[in-house]
């Protein structure tokens, strides 16, 4: 299992216990977590639970990095479930295209290295810049759903969208 994936500005790393202080400061971030599946994180030990989860996470269901950026963790990009990909940032690093980079990276990672045909992600249909983000990469909306996910107690809805092998090829291609 590849344990690193290098970019310009970025480590995409395997996750490790003494990630939690880091990863805490993204998800205890209201700004950071108001489209994630979960509301944020109030306490220490609700990240390190999480993190604790990522870091046992079945290697055949799940492919997940953290962030690095100047030796600090800065957030998550993967595959928390084979084949949907999952992102977080802290709010600090938006608008610098760091989840651009981080993409990339596990796309062309997930398609070296497995037999999936097809990456795909759920997104709330407000949340405007992640699906800028995910059009610029080349992704395709392919479905949308209403109230599948409760968070805080709220229904959220999704827009669903895809990205196939031979696009990612084709868009990588000069």
């Amino acid at each position: 299992m590849t344990r690193e994936l290098v970019t310009a500005r970025l480590v995409l790393r395997r996750p490790k216990p003494g990630d939690v202080d880091d990863l805490h400061q993204v998800f205890s971030s209201p700004e950071a977590m108001r489209w994630w599946s979960t509301t944020p994180h109030e306490t220490m030990e609700k990240t390190a639970e999480w993190l604790d989860g990522m870091i046992a996470a079945d290697p055949e269901l799940s492919d997940d990095f953290v962030i690095e950026a100047q030796g600090r963790v800065i957030g998550k990009a993967g595959f928390w479930r084979l084949p949907e990909i999952g992102y977080i940032l802290h709010p600090d690093y938006w608008g610098q295209g760091l989840a651009t980079e981080a993409l990339t990276a596990v796309i062309d990672h997930i398609l070296a290295t497995r037999t999936v045909e097809r990456v795909t992600a759920d997104v709330d249909p407000d949340n405007a810049a992640s699906i800028r983000l995910l059009r610029r990469l080349g992704f395709e909306q392919t479905g949308a759903a209403s109230r599948t996910w409760r968070v805080g107690g709220v229904w959220m809805d999704s827009l669903y969208f895809g990205l196939d092998r031979d696009r990612w090829k084709s868009l990588k291609t000069p």
